[in-house]
Order: C-alpha cells, then sequence, then structure tokens
C-alpha cells in the first residue's frame, strides 16, 4: 500500500492538511494520485543537491504525464482527465522555463513531493504514537479487568461456594446466582469484544504496515492475556448451581443406592447462541465403585431454570454399587465405615463459542452413600461435621484424620439444625445449657473442643447412645410434632434439672415449662410444674409414640393429676414464665372448649393423659 493511500485512510483532520498542498497548478493533486507510486519510489532528497539527477526525474515526470494521458485517451468518461494532464504538462513545462539561469534548483512538483513526503512521516510518527497509546490503554484495561477477575473468582465466587456448603447443613444464608451470572456474563462479553477488536488489528497489519509498525510487536501478548482471562473467567463459571440430594432425604449430600437423586449445574456465561448446544455428561469419582443410572447427557438450557440461567437440570440419577471381587469397598481405606466415605459427582462440557475452546468440569460438594436408611442417621452426621469444617471440597479423606470443632463452631451448626426443623434456632441460654452438659461450668467455651468420636460415637455418660444420636432423636420430635410451639418459643428445650428447679421456685402454682428429656435415644419431651410447696414435678416424657396418637398442645389442654378422692384436675396453668396457658397454646388445641363447642355437652369422652403421681 502507497503512503498516499494510506494517508486517505487517516482521519479528516490530518489527511486534510495534506490534501491543502495540493491545491494550486504547480503540482496538482490529481498528479499526486496517479503517479503515486513513481513519485514514492524516488530519491528526492538526492534530487534536491544534484541538478542533473533532477533535470533526469523532471523528464522522467513528463513522460509518466504523456502515459497517463493516453491511459486516459482509451478510457470513455476519462474526457477531463485527459485535458487537464496536457495542462498539467505544459505548466511543468513553463514553471521550469522560468527559473533563474544558471542557478538550477529542483522543479517545483520536487518541493512539493519533498514537503509531502516530510508532511507523512509527521503523519507516520503521530499515527505510530497513537496506536502505541492505544494499545497501551488496552494494556491498562486488561490489567483492570485482571483484577475483576481475581474478585470475582477468588473472593466472590469462594463466598458463594462456602455460602452453598454451610447452606447444605443448614445456614440461613443467600445461594442466589443471579449477581454472580450478571458479572460473570458483562466482564466475559467484554473480554469476547476486546477479543474481535484484536482480531480487526490482524486484518489491519494484514491490509497495511510500515516500518515501526507497533501492532505486530504488541498485538500477540494482548491476545494472549484476553485468551488466558477469558479460559479462566469460562472454566470458574461452571458450577453446580444446587448439590445432590434425594427426595424424601434427610438432606442434600446424603445419597442411597438405588434410589434417584437430582442435582443441577449452570453456567455463569449466560448467552442465548449457546442454549441447547453444550452438553453436559455425569459420573462419579472411582473412590469407590458405582454405576450411575438415568440420563447422563443433558444440554445447558434456559428452559430449566427459573430465571433463564443456563443450566441442566438430572432429576432422575441413581447410583448403584459395582459388587468387585468380595465387596465393593474399592480402594477405600478399611478403617472408615461406609458414612465416612466421601465421594463427588463429576460434570464435563466442551465450550466452543467465537473461536475459543475450553474444556469444562466441576464438581459436586463430597456425598455420602449409603444402601440402606438406617445409615441415614450416621451419613446425615458426617455430612454436618464434613461441612461444619472443611471448606477444601476435594478433601475426599477427611475422616481419615477428622479435626475436632469448637464450641462456637459446634453450636452454631447445632443452632442451624433447629433453624431447619422448626424454624427457630437456639438462644444463648440454651446453647449455655449444652456446653455445660459437654464441657462443665466454665467461663468462657470458646477454646473448648469436641472430637468428631465424641460427637458421633461414644456414649453419653450413663446412657447408651451418642451426643449425636440424642440431638437427632430431638430434631426429629421437632420436626415432625413440635415445630410451631419450637418455632413460636413455648419450648424452652435445653434446661438441666438444677436450673429448671431454680425457674420455678419461686413462680406462682401451676407454673409450668416444657424441656427436652436427657434419657431418650429417640427424643422425648416433658413439662414440669409449681405444685403447692413442691419446686417442681417431673413427668415422664412424652415420645413420638404418645405424640402419633395425641398432639402436644392437647396433651396440656386435657392433662389431668388425680388429687385427693381420686378427683381429676389439671394443674398447668401457666407457661413460664406468667402466660395463661389458653393464651400459649389455644391456637393450637384441635377441639374447641367449654361454651365455644356446641357439641361438649352431648359427647362427654375424650382422650387425656392422667397421672397418678
Amino acid at each position: 500500500m502507497t503512503q498516499w493511500e494510506r494517508l486517505q485512510q487517516l482521519d479528516t483532520v490530518y489527511s486534510q492538511r495534506a490534501f491543502d498542498l495540493y491545491n494550486r497548478d504547480e503540482f496538482p493533486m490529481e498528479v499526486r494520485h496517479y503517479l503515486a507510486h513513481w513519485i514514492e519510489g524516488q530519491d528526492w532528497e538526492r534530487a534536491s543537491r544534484d541538478s542533473s539527477q533532477a533535470a533526469f526525474l523532471f523528464q522522467v515526470l513528463l513522460e509518466n504525464l504523456d502515459n497517463q494521458f493516453s491511459r486516459f485517451a482509451q478510457e470513455r468518461d476519462s474526457f477531463l482527465l485527459q485535458r487537464n494532464f496536457r495542462r498539467y504538462k505544459q505548466n511543468f513545462q513553463v514553471n521550469v522555463l522560468l527559473l533563474p539561469k544558471p542557478s538550477y534548483t529542483m522543479p517545483s512538483e520536487s518541493l512539493w513531493i519533498s514537503e509531502d513526503l516530510k508532511m507523512l512521516n509527521m503523519l507516520n510518527k503521530n499515527y505510530t504514537a497513537r496506536l502505541n497509546n492505544f494499545l497501551s490503554d488496552i494494556s491498562t484495561m486488561l490489567d483492570a479487568a485482571d483484577v475483576l477477575r481475581s474478585v470475582l473468582i477468588d473472593e466472590e465466587l469462594v463466598d458463594w461456594k462456602w455460602r452453598q456448603q454451610k447452606s447444605c447443613i443448614g445456614a440461613p444464608d443467600d445461594t442466589s446466582l443471579e449477581h454472580l451470572e450478571k458479572w460473570f456474563t458483562q466482564i466475559i462479553e467484554c473480554m469476547f469484544q476486546l477479543q474481535k477488536f484484536l482480531q480487526k488489528l490482524d486484518e489491519l497489519v494484514g491490509k497495511m504496515t510500515y516500518e515501526n509498525d507497533p501492532i505486530p510487536v504488541r498485538k500477540p501478548p494482548l491476545k494472549s492475556r484476553v485468551d488466558t482471562l477469558l479460559t479462566n473467567l469460562i472454566k470458574s463459571s461452571f458450577v453446580v448451581e444446587t448439590q445432590p440430594s434425594m427426595p424424601q432425604g434427610r438432606g442434600s449430600l446424603v445419597l442411597r443406592t438405588n434410589v434417584q437423586f437430582s442435582v443441577k449445574v449452570r453456567l455463569l456465561y449466560k448467552v442465548s447462541e449457546l442454549n441447547h448446544v453444550m452438553k453436559v455428561t455425569v459420573s462419579v469419582n472411582k473412590f469407590r465403585k458405582f454405576n450411575v443410572l438415568g440420563t447422563l447427557s443433558k444440554a445447558l438450557n434456559m428452559a430449566e431454570s427459573m430465571n433463564g440461567g443456563m443450566v441442566a437440570d438430572f432429576r432422575h440419577l441413581t447410583l448403584k454399587d459395582q459388587k468387585v471381587g468380595g465387596g465393593g469397598k474399592g480402594i477405600n481405606d478399611l478403617s472408615l465405615s461406609v458414612t465416612e466415605e466421601l465421594h463427588r459427582i463429576i460434570f464435563q462440557t466442551q465450550f466452543d463459542y467465537q473461536g475459543l475452546s475450553v474444556p469444562l468440569e466441576t464438581f459436586s460438594l463430597p456425598v455420602v452413600v449409603i444402601s440402606n436408611s438406617s445409615q441415614q442417621q450416621s451419613a446425615w452426621a458426617s455430612v454436618l461435621w464434613f461441612n461444619m469444617l472443611c471448606s477444601d471440597p476435594e478433601n475426599v479423606k477427611f475422616f481419615e484424620t477428622s479435626p475436632a470443632a469448637t464450641w462456637p463452631q459446634f453450636g452454631e451448626m447445632l443452632s442451624w439444625q433447629f433453624l431447619s426443623c422448626g424454624k427457630r434456632g437456639l438462644d444463648n441460654d440454651q446453647l449455655e445449657t449444652l456446653a455445660i452438659k459437654l464441657f462443665g461450668k466454665q467461663q468462657s467455651y470458646d477454646n473448648c473442643k469436641i472430637s468428631w468420636t465424641k460427637f458421633s460415637k461414644e456414649n453419653l455418660p450413663d446412657t447408651n447412645f451418642s451426643l449425636w444420636v440424642w440431638l437427632d432423636g430431638i430434631l426429629t420430635l421437632v420436626k415432625l410434632y413440635l415445630s410451631d410451639l419450637w418455632s413460636d418459643g413455648s419450648i424452652m428445650g435445653f434446661v438441666s434439672k438444677g436450673k429448671e428447679r431454680l425457674l420455678l421456685k419461686k413462680k406462682q402454682n401451676g407454673t409450668f415449662l416444657l424441656r427436652f428429656s436427657e434419657s431418650i435415644k429417640d427424643g422425648g419431651i416433658t413439662f414440669s410444674w409449681v405444685q403447692y410447696a413442691n419446686d417442681g414435678k417431673p413427668l415422664k416424657p412424652f415420645t413420638s409414640t404418645d405424640l402419633k396418637q395425641i398432639a402436644l398442645p392437647d396433651i396440656l389442654c386435657n392433662f389431668r393429676m388425680m388429687i385427693a378422692e381420686n378427683i381429676p384436675v389439671n394443674p398447668l396453668c401457666y407457661l413460664y414464665p406468667n402466660t395463661p396457658k389458653d393464651q400459649a397454646f389455644g391456637k393450637y388445641y384441635s377441639e374447641k372448649t367449654g361454651e365455644e363447642n356446641p357439641y361438649l355437652k352431648y359427647l362427654k369422652t375424650k382422650l387425656v393423659f392422667v397421672s397418678k403421681e
């Protein structure tokens, strides 16, 4: 490409300054245009110093004008240009004749050409400087994009994954992906636009380049940075949105062989061109041998998401044990129980878009795989312990050297369990009662620790069950029968017998409180009350067997004590500290009482609990 052609591609403000040189008859613009290749191929600097060289070039110029005149003569539409070029030749000859003698100098057209070349050289320098500045701006933009990438992937995405992990064990954390999806989509889209622009620079170099052109040198490292950023962002944008779970399971991350489970993955780069294009496949790690059954390949699509995200929702997957040799343990350490084995579900797909090809892979959080429902309680304990303490989902050998939990960690996790089962967590008094039970009376429990063995394997003192079995029995009781009473704060729950007596000691007769039994393996609730001169009367705990027959509010309503002369009396009048019983529980009674029930005067029988104690 000639300098003249490049000059025409410059911004108007620069090209006009060059074109102004040719507004006179001494060196017309048409001559510069049609003879550009010849003009730029001559050594005009030498001609300005050597008169014989100048004379020679002048004669060649006239010959070129004649040649161009002849070409115009053969073209039907070039009549005016033909006449102009004849006049231009005559003007050049007149100008030379008018030059003073004997000091023969370079013809005027040479002077103009020299000026033209100086102008083009200046414009080239300005263009190169501007282009360098522009490429530097792109580099600065990529620096900023890399900072955003670090914040998005190393901070925001890591925080979301930790929130999701805690939410799997009951934490009330926000696990929505809309903000992350918006950020990933915007920054990836910006990188693709920048990639397209760099490709345009390639095309420009293919059409036009020059000495010291900065594009061939500076563009490749910029493109490499863009590709690296895009690859990193796209790989990180492939996540498990909903962790594996069974429809009727205890919670996420506990799977049972031969029972269907569901799981959902999502690509946080939302672009309609990829809808139903990327196929996601499912497999399981080789820690223990499983066959994965069901639909093992699904396309990422926008139809299976409530908000139009790019998801693949696997709803009917099943794990089936492979019997290898004598059993299905595989390469697992035989010292671990089945409920301490951790496995991960693997998802893979291929991203091909706008010339970028990236293999994508993501993993579920570790899951525990059981073969019968009796293992579910232990499996859920493992899920709780892992996700309470370990933020590294790749650590599938966690239980080979399981760390202890601090009391703040443990207490928070327990509170989440009650929040999930009964819509209310544990308050400070309830947590302190549990801490005293585990560690004895302390000024502070922050440094107290509980081991995995003490939590799930060792029996509590004077019992034949572990701490987790006791707590899980209470949680089940709350979830199935007591969720409303627990949610509204009617159940004190965790209170020692000594503190119970202290609380009731100075209260009026008939004041009672509800607490969980410490001696029932599968969960029990009881109440104690103030009666006459006694501090508090305990009662045999009510279990799920009792609560299946009659709800606890009805038990409290209709409970009777046999006093002198076998007269039944309900001793429960005020829920601690002083709320009238009917005010506290009336909305939960299954039948109206007294005059509110028109059938009561005809139907005199009802199911009541009567104590002779």
